[in-house]
C-alpha cells in the first residue's frame, strides 16, 4: 500500500492546528484503521537492570549517574517465565523484555533465543529491548519466534546530541534495518519533555513516518523525572502538548500501534481519556516499567470500564458477565505484584 512522504512543514503544520480539529480529525483517521474500542495490551519486564554504559540523559539505568538503582544481573528463566504467566492472566497480550545493555554479547544469545521460545510458547507475543543489535543477532532472534523488537529514536536527530553522546542517531537507524531485515515487526518511539522544542517533536515523528516502513508500534513516553540524573530538575511538558504529540502520531502513522509507555502514572483519567481519543491504542500494562512507576492493573481495568474500551483480543461479553469478571480480578490483585519494567 502505498503511503505519504511527510517534510517537515505537513508535521509543524499538523502540530499548530486548533486543538479539536486536531483530535477531530486523529480520531477520524484511528476509527478507520482500527477498532476504535480495543486497547492493545502489553506488559514489560526488566530481565537485567542497571549498569549501562551509555549516557542517556533520561536514564537511571545508565552506570555514570547515582540514582540509587541497584544493579542486577540477567533474570533468570524460570522467574521470566512465571512474570510472562502473570502478564497473560492478567489480560496482557505481548510480553516485552528489556535488558539494559548497549549491546547484547555473543555469550548472552543462546539464553535470549531460548527465553523467546520459552515465552513464545505460552501463546504471548513477544517483544526484546536489548540495545543495538547486529543482522546477525536479529536474524537469530527472528528465527527464535521473536515477533517485535523495540528501539527507540528518542527525539528528534538535531536535538539528538543534546540527549545522548555514547551513540549516534544512525546507529539506532541502523539497528531498526537490521531489525526490519529480520522479518520482524519493529517498535520504535521516543520521549518528549526532554526539554525539546515543537520544532523537536515534529523532528522525532517525522523521522518515525519516514522509515521505509513505518512501525508497527510507536512507544510515545512522557519524561519520568528521576533524582540523580541530568533530567530530573526538567520543566514538566503541558498535557496538552504532550495529547497533541499523540494525535499527530497517529495521522502520520496511521496503521501503527500507538502507545502510551512512560509517565502514563502521571496522567489523570481525563488526560488518557483524551489520549485514547486523540488515537493511543495501546499502554503498557503492570505497576512498572522498566524501572519507573506505571499505573497499576486495577486502575486501568477500572478505566477501561469506564470508558467501554476493551484488550485486543477480548470478545464483548453481556454487562452482568463483564462486571463479575471485573471484581474478580480486582480482587485477585489484592496481592502485592511483582515489579515491572520502560520502552
Amino acid at each position: 500500500m502505498s503511503r505519504q512522504h511527510w517534510t517537515r512543514e505537513q508535521v509543524l503544520a499538523l502540530f499548530e492546528r486548533p486543538f479539536f480539529d486536531l483530535l477531530f480529525e486523529a480520531q477520524q483517521v484511528h476509527r478507520a484503521n482500527f477498532d476504535a474500542n480495543e486497547v492493545q495490551v502489553s506488559t514489560l519486564l526488566s530481565i537485567k537492570t542497571g549498569a549501562c554504559p551509555e549516557d542517556c540523559k533520561y536514564c537511571p539505568q545508565s552506570a555514570r549517574y547515582n540514582t540509587g538503582l541497584e544493579a542486577e544481573r540477567l533474570m533468570e528463566m524460570d522467574k521470566v517465565l512465571e512474570r510472562a504467566r502473570e502478564a497473560k492472566a492478567n489480560g496482557s497480550s505481548r510480553f516485552c523484555m528489556g535488558a539494559a545493555w548497549r549491546n547484547p554479547k555473543e555469550r548472552d544469545m543462546p539464553y535470549l533465543v531460548k527465553m523467546v521460545e520459552e515465552v513464545k510458547s505460552l501463546g504471548l507475543e513477544t517483544c526484546m529491548t536489548l540495545g543495538m543489535l547486529s543482522g546477525e543477532q536479529a536474524g537469530r532472534l527472528a528465527e527464535a519466534g521473536l515477533d517485535y523488537y523495540n528501539h527507540n529514536l528518542d527525539t528528534s536527530p538535531e536535538y539528538y546530541g543534546d540527549i545522548i553522546t555514547t551513540r549516534t542517531y544512525a546507529d539506532r537507524l541502523n539497528t531498526l534495518e537490521n531489525v526490519r531485515n529480520s522479518g520482524m515487526k519493529v517498535c520504535s518511539g521516543g520521549i518528549v519533555g526532554l526539554g525539546e522544542s515543537p520544532e523537536d517533536r515534529a523532528g522525532l515523528l517525522l523521522a518515525l513516518a519516514n522509515l521505509p516502513r513505518q512501525p508497527e508500534s510507536v512507544p510515545i513516553n512522557m519524561l519520568v523525572k528521576v533524582k540523580g540524573t541530568p533530567m530530573e530538575n526538567q520543566e514538566d511538558l503541558d498535557e496538552f502538548d504532550f495529547i497533541r504529540t499523540i494525535a499527530v502520531a497517529r495521522i502520520l502513522m496511521p496503521q501503527s500501534h500507538v502507545r502510551l509507555s512512560a509517565g502514563r502514572e502521571k496522567m489523570n483519567d481525563q488526560m488518557q481519556a483524551l489520549c485514547f481519543m486523540a488515537g493511543a491504542n495501546s499502554i503498557f500494562y503492570g505497576c512498572k516499567l522498566l524501572t519507573t512507576p506505571n499505573p497499576d492493573e486495577n486502575s486501568d481495568m477500572q478505566l477501561f470500564k469506564r470508558l467501554g474500551v476493551r484488550p485486543s483480543g477480548a470478545s464483548q461479553k453481556p454487562d452482568q458477565m463483564a462486571e463479575i469478571e471485573l471484581h474478580e480480578q480486582l480482587a485477585a490483585h489484592n496481592e502485592p505484584k511483582p515489579l515491572y519494567y520502560e520502552a
